[in-house]
């Protein structure tokens, strides 16, 4: 056999071996670097893993090739690697061995070497402030998590990680750590995948263990965020329905409602059941339908539960008519999330009105949640608010959706995402009043909680009343950190509100002016403006939400017109059936998030209390909407108070009319209370050492009145640390052009009100306050792997990112009270974080803190210190008389 001649002697020393070497990685040896300039190139075998650890059997068939470049290879008896070499190297054979094509002769699809019924190894994406569709990649062996090395790896490698953890592939992958480095042991090199295997253990690999690798070569991946159809640890709905063969598909149910009772009825929970197939509504055939069906349907509109009804008006009403049928012998469990999921017949096209002769159109009656109950429901409404719910979502723009909570012992805390799926979402969604979920949501992608980590390993059936009655585990050690926080999105009722508001005039359809639809009567319609007197960044949030992007209203429209996308512009509502904008005046930022989430738009970034560059419809000028106050929470801008058909704006619509600029997330910023409770102390301070103190305001009225510099101050001290646990970072809302220059502290203060500081009596008096004039924002710390991007030094642009905290230490001038007026006594500690609402934040009810403070005049004590909405009403109670604010507006 002809061969490629040895350029040098001294390539043959790249591999030294010994008689006892079972193996050319146990040899001496230097890597191939180039591998198609090697005239001769040798590789080791590298064997596909089991999940014991035990290797399948190394030998492997030799394919000529000038290159080096891993293929799959097939089992041949096992030979002495050192018999092949000098074989090879006598025979000048230009090969890999290990590197051939695969032989799929015995035509059974399984991967050589493998055993097919092999349990897969546990496979996790790990790393800080990560993404749920990225991060380091780890394994789990003999105990232990450990990580891979980058070398060889390669796209097709990532694909495996990624299917393997339920993506449908992967996007890219990282050397070098990019995603922190590994603390375990270094448990795969050289691992080299075709890319159609199931798992990483299906891969060769040089074993168990063998590298020669640092932690700074951990492998890290980004997969597509797609999900596989069926995925336990994480599941969304189109994924079950995307899958289904065409014929089958459809995607939208909904309950026509035929009888007159319940034509104008918002929402509808009463009807006929269609589904859309092929572009067409078409009846699903009653025949085999039970209350399982009913539940499915039920679920998948938003609605809890159902009812059992009388059916005969229906029948009597349908019994004269023909109808189109397409689905028919529906069979379900009732613990499906999606009526496509179940077994069922289609109906051909030919006989799609014969098609039932056994029975006629289904007919469901669901039941609303508490939310969404129609009035005559009130008692039952009234006794559902009274109860202490075990489960809660937060973090969530629109309603129903969020980072899922439990309550245990009285605290709130988070759940991990470990086994996390559709089944257990619903639980959530139906006990808490929704249908069922829509998609099961992993890696705190609602924002990281802050209290513990309650649930780990949830394991539902789906009939569970609540979450708390479903199989978990505790949760022990740092097996779970809060970058793992399960959350949900649960089908709501459709309600119709985000048509009835709009924005106009804005760069994009996420803002511009705010513009309301009235009726004017005779079946005529107008637009009109909403005044922007005294228009928030929270009126602007109720206006994002009803436009699809967040709440929906009862009885009045919204949308969004003039914005260069659909994220912003001029907010116009719409109002028996007419058309016109909001006030601008008193339009603030809680207004603007019920906006963005009736919408549908998510949160707001900016309440626009004029609209000069949002043109709208020329045709919408009146203002229909003034004086709206939200406390930010509400489903729609109806829900808030305004001041109804007496409409007060001063300066007039047009160009002062209220418009929201809109965004999918935002921050989150928590205090982090154990560091104040470990940090007050009380301090003298000497007037001489307060004048610039004195110049920003940071000290009682009576010091004015003492002899400067003459004295001292008693201040109450302590050190508070700021973390920003949402999804966005943390920026000031005046730009750069409007910042403070302070020449005390030679630095710009970019929030005039970033923090409230109060010393409160038990029944909630105000006796001291802090008088910070204003805060400079940066990035004091991160977490490991986050890089800081905010400093308040060399005109530094200011804020806080993701991952990171402000620190406001001690000793630093105006971090105090000034108590030296406060008599001896038991009092309420409270700060609060971006009281004025000023910056839009996934959660404003995390943002008070609150401590028992016992001053006896020299000396403090601070106890008790914790977050507002850190446990449940009961406890909270026990805490003092006064419970302290805690954001939530009654």
């Amino acid at each position: 056999m002809p061969g490629v001649p040895l350029t040098s002697h001294s390539e043959l020393r790249q591999f030294m071996c010994s008689s006892s070497s079972s193996k050319l990685s146990s040899c001496n040896s230097h890597h191939c670097r180039d591998r198609r300039a090697s005239a001769v190139s040798l590789a080791l075998p590298r064997t596909p893993l089991s999940a014991r650890g035990a290797p399948s059997p190394p030998a492997m068939k030799l394919h000529a090739s000038r290159a080096c470049a891993p293929k799959v290879a097939t089992p041949l008896p096992p030979s002495p690697p050192l018999v092949l070499l000098l074989l090879l190297l006598l025979l000048g054979v230009t090969g890999c061995w290990g590197q051939g094509e695969a032989d799929n002769s015995e035509g059974d699809g399984s991967t050589p070497g493998v055993d097919a019924a092999e349990p897969a190894v546990k496979v996790r994406l790990a790393g800080p402030t990560r993404r749920f569709f990225e991060g380091r990649v780890e394994v789990y062996f003999n105990g232990e998590w450990g990580t891979v090395c980058d070398d060889d790896f390669n796209l097709q490698s990532a694909n495996v990680v990624c299917r393997e953890l339920g993506f449908t592939g992967a996007n890219t992958w990282a050397h070098s750590a990019k995603f922190g480095q590994g603390s375990g042991p270094i448990l795969l090199d050289n691992i080299y995948c075709n890319g159609e295997e199931r798992s990483l253990i299906q891969c060769q690999s040089n074993g168990w263990g063998v590298h020669d690798c640092k932690h700074s070569e951990d492998v890290s991946v980004i997969c597509l965020e797609k999900r596989l159809p069926g995925f336990e640890g994480h599941e969304d709905i189109s994924n079950f329905v995307e899958m289904l063969p065409s014929e089958r598909l459809f995607t939208e149910v909904r309950l026509k409602p035929v009888l007159r009772k319940g034509a104008k009825r918002v929402p509808v929970t009463e009807g006929v059941v269609e589904v859309k197939h092929g572009g067409r509504w078409s009846r699903v055939c009653d025949a085999g339908w039970a209350e399982e069906e009913a539940r499915v349907v039920c679920g998948m509109l938003g609605f809890p539960s159902h009812r059992v009804f009388d059916a005969q008006p229906y029948r009597a009403h349908l019994k004269k008519r023909t109808h189109g049928y397409w689905m028919r012998d529906v069979n379900c469990t009732g613990n499906e999330v999606h009526l496509a999921t179940c077994r069922f017949r289609t109906v051909p096209a030919r006989n799609n009105v014969t098609g039932c002769r056994d029975g006629g159109p289904a007919v469901v009656s669901c039941v609303p949640g508490p939310g969404y109950a129609h009035s005559h429901n009130s008692g039952f409404r009234k006794a559902y608010r009274s109860e202490q719910p075990l489960v809660r979502l937060k973090g969530g723009a629109q309603m129903g959706e969020g980072r899922v909570e439990v309550l245990k012992n009285g605290e709130w805390g988070t759940v991990c995402d470990e086994r996390w799926n559709l089944v257990a979402s619903s639980v959530v969604c139906r006990e808490l009043g929704f249908g069922a979920a829509q998609e099961a949501v992993p890696g705190a992608r609602f924002g990281q909680g802050t209290g513990p980590v309650h649930m780990t390993q949830v394991a539902c059936k789906g009939a569970e009343k609540s979450l708390t009655d479903c199989k978990f585990s505790e949760v022990g050690g740092n097996s779970c950190s809060h970058r793992e926080d399960a959350a949900v999105r649960c089908h709501v009722p459709a309600m119709g509100f985000e048509t009835r508001i709009r924005l106009t005039g804005g760069r994009n359809e996420r803002e511009g002016r705010v513009e309301v639809l009235v009726d004017k009567g005779n079946g005529k319609h107008k637009w009109g403006y909403i005044c922007s007197e005294d228009w928030r960044t929270l009126e602007a949030t109720v206006v994002c939400r009803q436009l699809g992007l967040g709440f929906a209203a009862q009885a009045m429209e919204i949308r969004l017109t003039g914005g260069r996308n659909e994220w912003e512009g001029r907010l116009e509502v719409r109002r028996s059936k007419r058309w016109g904008t909001v006030c601008g005046d008193g339009w603030t930022t809680l207004e603007a998030m019920v906006a963005c989430r009736q919408l549908g738009l998510g949160f707001a970034v900016h309440a626009l209390t004029e609209t000069w560059y949002f043109q709208g419809d020329s045709g919408v000028e009146e203002v229909l909407m003034s004086g709206v106050q939200c406390s930010g929470t509400e489903m729609s801008l109806a829900h808030c108070r305004h001041h109804g058909s007496r409409v007060k704006c001063k300066r007039g619509g047009g160009r002062y009319a209220a418009g929201v600029v809109c965004t999918e997330s935002a921050p989150d910023l928590v205090l982090n209370s154990r560091i104040v409770q470990e940090s007050a102390y009380l301090e003298d301070r000497p007037l001489h050492l307060l004048y610039c103190a004195a110049e920003e305001n940071c000290l009682s009225a009576s010091a004015s009145a003492m002899n400067w510099p003459y004295g001292s101050r008693r201040l109450l001290r302590f050190s508070s640390q700021i973390h920003n646990v949402g999804r966005t970072d943390f920026r000031p809302k005046a730009g750069s052009h409007a910042w403070v220059w302070h020449q005390c502290h030679r630095h710009y203060h970019s929030m005039e009100v970033f923090t409230h500081y109060d010393l409160l009596t038990l029944n909630g008096t105000k006796v001291a306050e802090g008088h910070k004039a204003s805060f400079c924002l940066e990035d004091t710390s991160c977490e490991p792997g986050v890089q800081k991007r905010y400093e308040c030094a060399n005109f530094g642009d200011q804020g806080i990112a993701v991952g990171c905290q402000d620190i406001y230490r001690h000793d630093i001038d105006c971090q105090w009270v000034d108590v030296t007026d406060v008599a001896p006594g038991d009092y309420i500690f409270q700060v609060v974080i971006n009281p004025n609402y000023e910056v839009s934040e996934t959660d404003f009810t995390n943002n008070a803190m609150k401590c028992n403070c016992k001053f006896d005049g020299h000396r403090v004590w601070m106890y008790n210190c914790h977050n507002g909405d850190a446990f449940s009403a009961e406890v909270e109670k026990l805490f003092d008389l006064y419970p302290g604010e805690n954001n939530l507006i009654s």
